[in-house]
């Protein structure tokens, strides 16, 4: 009996979706293997969660790819990836393209992050206000340089919504590639301002390490009537508790798994009391605090 080639497709289509669906059902919230991308300026605080996670539930293999904001989201919307760590939520319209592959969007926020800038420990440069960022970002000369680490990512769109703009300057502004290398070029180039996500210069890799002794975190004073404008504010978790430090953002795991699986095993690890003290530990805010344990001795 000849078979057509439609009938060769259907084959081959049914025995892709049969190895798809053995494949799901062998994972559960905390067993199995999958992937996920998150953004790469969170990539101190993503790595210590999946070795935690790891090392607790052994059979979870979790493969973490670390991208800028814009690629981590069109891996979303591509199905790509059914889990991303962002910091930012999704839009309607991308929750509607998502869902149109009969997929449930969750959302969860499990930590606030803050945009820090740090500048050379030789530098004057101690202290900035966001005006003055603003301006910068907004083409005004200053004579100070603003280093980003891409300018496809979270940090710099989060400051071109603050400065209302649609596009960067010519002037004043030198995007890189990653967080690493803004450390590195802060640490070789005295005059220049890096911007980055605070977990990297709390929790820096070995090689940074050095060259994040060579840096300082540079005080932020907020605009007049907002958070934080009574003087000037370094991150810390304090600060960002009591939100006075006024450049914070908020962190999420974001969940496009059908059914249970290990995203939602790791968003519900990440929000419970382990997950959360790994945060607690890196330096960010916890999304709830966790709670103390007060030994009393008799």
């Amino acid at each position: 009996m000849k078979i057509s080639m439609k009938q060769s497709f259907t084959v081959i289509l049914l025995s892709l979706v049969f190895l798809s669906s053995c494949e799901n059902s062998k994972q559960t919230e905390t067993t199995g293997s999958t992937r996920l991308v998150a953004d790469e300026s969170l990539m101190p605080i993503v790595e210590d969660q999946v070795i935690v996670f790891e090392n607790i539930y052994k059979n979870a293999d979790i493969e973490a790819e670390y991208k800028h904001e814009k690629a981590v989201i069109n891996d979303l919307l591509t199905d790509s990836t059914k889990i991303a760590i962002t910091s930012r939520m999704l839009t309607p319209r991308e929750v509607a393209v998502i869902e149109k592959r009969d997929m449930k969007v969750r959302v969860n926020r499990f930590a606030v992050d803050a945009v820090t800038f740090v500048s050379n420990k030789n530098s004057a440069d101690t202290v900035i206000t966001v005006q003055e960022i603003i301006d910068i970002l907004k083409g005004v000369p200053s004579g100070r340089q603003l280093v980003f680490d891409n300018p496809n990512s979270s940090i710099v769109r989060y400051l071109m919504e603050l400065a209302e703009i649609s596009s960067l300057p010519a002037k004043g502004i030198y995007a890189l590639n990653s967080n690493a290398e803004v450390i590195k070029y802060v640490h070789n180039n005295l005059g220049s301002i890096g911007v980055i996500g605070f977990n990297w210069i709390k929790q820096p890799t070995v090689e940074l390490e050095p060259l994040v002794a060579g840096l300082k975190i540079m005080g932020v004073k907020g605009l007049p009537g907002k958070s934080g404008s009574d003087k000037f504010y370094r991150p810390s978790q304090d600060n960002l508790a009591l939100e006075n430090y006024p450049l914070s953002r908020n962190l999420y795991i974001i969940n496009c798994q059908g059914g249970g699986g290990l995203g939602l095993g790791f968003a519900a690890f990440l929000a419970g009391d382990v997950g959360q003290r790994v945060i607690l530990k890196s330096g960010l805010l916890p999304d709830s605090m966790p709670p103390r344990e007060i030994i009393i001795r008799k």
